[in-house]
């Protein structure tokens, strides 16, 4: 009787999981969409009718009539970006099964009929998963731990797509400025080539010092295609983030990059906030609880392979009706279970080393991603307060004697092409800046991408760049 009592008492148990075992309203999204306005200020949307498309579509429509700032560009990205939208059905996908995990098992019916000579025999068979019964309220917070790792999943995707976003969108605008240098590049290139062709034909200049101003018009003109193949290059992965298709790519982007900060952001305390903050850290800890729990449950359940209750009922013309029960379940003659539980201890040191190997690489992925930001910010200022005013003041001196006399038509363009490198190396340095502090956010979230922040940006080629900007200097 006791037996049975404590069967009773499970049985009810898992009636009443079951009872709460129901969709949420939401389907889970409120966290997705907590996290994306407490840490990036942006709205997401899971379009999961034709409704809400419609009114993704008209929002981003309404974004893309302007020229699409960084912001505006992360807010498209986040509501029209499609492999966005297909994490976000991982939540549907995963709620489904925290709810199946939460439901009885249905009952078998089993229906038999055998013959005798003139003696009929009906036996009629109820039975149910007794395993699955016991197992359920150890499997059910299971399922639920495993659907809120799915909900930091895809938290973590839309702050990766937002971070990945911003550096597009840095990228495709820095390429934009290139492009409108290296043509200015190619005018300038293409007025000393003529100059110099007129020169030699009245006697002033030899082959050789026209063939020189006009390898330089050579240059230009490779640079122009090079420059507007990396700005086609750039839009185009822009445009993939976006989600843009049809009309929506033709959407227009700012002349140029915003300004450097008047301060670079003070972080003392990096590491610490980003271990409070790293969803990815986050996520590897609840691997390992979750796979505690398991190996819990692996323990529980190794003697239990197969285990059904069920009733029977026999009835026969020729005796009496015959009434009772069976247990059924798989005796632990060979198998008793210790591989099973090996392989859960296993998988446990496992999960449990990843956690640790993530906490590690967050804090010096935070670190790395820190310096950078305070290198390239202390590089870009240096660029805009040092760098580029000197050569200003030089060309001004060198037109300045030009218009004395005192040099020639040349020398002035040659001073021209290096003050027009500075200012390209100051453009990207300015580009590594806003690269860096998209990175440096992501760390502080989640596992970034570190971009090359320390490339040769103070040491531009001397050929099709540097020699156009002699023009536009002035």
């Amino acid at each position: 009787m006791k037996r049975l009592h404590t069967l009773s008492l499970t049985a009810g148990a898992a009636l009443l999981l079951s009872g709460c075992a129901s969709f949420s309203p939401d389907g889970g999204f409120s966290s997705v969409e907590k996290t994306a306005q407490a840490r990036l200020g942006k709205d997401v949307m899971w379009a999961r009718t034709q409704a809400d498309q419609d009114r993704i579509e008209q929002r981003v429509n309404e974004l893309l009539k302007k020229p699409l700032s960084v912001d505006d560009a992360v807010q498209v990205a986040l509501l029209n970006n499609r492999g966005l939208q297909a994490s976000f059905a991982e939540l549907g996908i995963t709620e489904a099964e925290v709810v199946q995990a939460g439901r009885l098992p249905n009952p078998g019916f089993s229906f038999g009929r055998s013959t005798r000579g003139d003696e009929i025999e009906i036996e009629r068979g109820l039975h149910l998963n007794l395993a699955r019964l016991l197992a359920m309220p150890m499997t059910g917070p299971i399922e639920a731990r495993r659907f809120q790792q799915t909900q930091n999943t895809v938290a973590l995707s839309v702050l990766t797509l937002a971070a990945d976003t911003r550096k597009a969108w840095v990228n495709a605008v820095a390429a934009t400025e290139a492009v409108r240098y290296a043509r200015q590049v190619k005018q300038a290139a293409d007025a000393s080539t003529e100059l110099a062709k007129r020169m030699e034909q009245v006697g002033n200049f030899n082959k050789l010092q026209r063939a020189r101003e006009q390898s330089f018009s050579a240059d230009a003109a490779l640079g122009v295609a090079h420059a507007e193949q990396a700005q086609r290059s750039a839009r185009e992965r822009l445009t993939r983030l976006l989600g843009a298709w049809g009309a929506q790519t033709q959407f227009t982007l700012p002349a140029r990059l915003p300004d450097l900060p008047a301060a670079p952001l003070d972080l003392p305390d990096v590491e610490q906030t980003a271990m409070a903050q790293r969803m990815d850290v986050q996520a590897a800890a609840m691997a390992a609880e979750q796979t505690a729990k398991n190996l819990g449950l692996t323990r529980t359940t190794r003697f239990i392979n197969v285990l059904e209750l069920g009733s029977k009922r026999n009835s026969s013309n020729e005796v009496p009706i015959q009434r009772g029960w069976e247990v059924s379940f798989e005796l632990p003659l060979f198998d008793w279970g210790s591989a099973r539980v090996a392989k859960a201890e296993a998988v446990y040191m496992q999960a449990v080393n990843l956690a640790a190997q993530a906490a590690v690489n967050a804090r010096s992925e935070v670190r790395e991603a820190y310096t950078g930001y305070r290198t390239a910010f202390d590089v870009a200022r240096h660029h805009r307060d040092e760098i580029v005013p000197l050569r200003k003041q030089i060309s001004d001196e060198n037109l300045l004697r030009y218009n004395g006399m005192l040099i020639g038509v040349f020398e002035l363009l040659a001073d021209a092409r290096s003050q027009i490198a500075s200012v390209n190396s100051a453009i990207e340095a300015l580009r590594l800046f806003w690269l860096a502090q998209a990175d440096l956010d992501m760390a502080l979230t989640g596992k970034p991408s570190m971009s090359a922040l320390m490339t040769n940006a103070s040491s531009p080629s001397m050929g099709a760049e540097p020699a156009g900007a002699a023009v536009a200097a002035h």
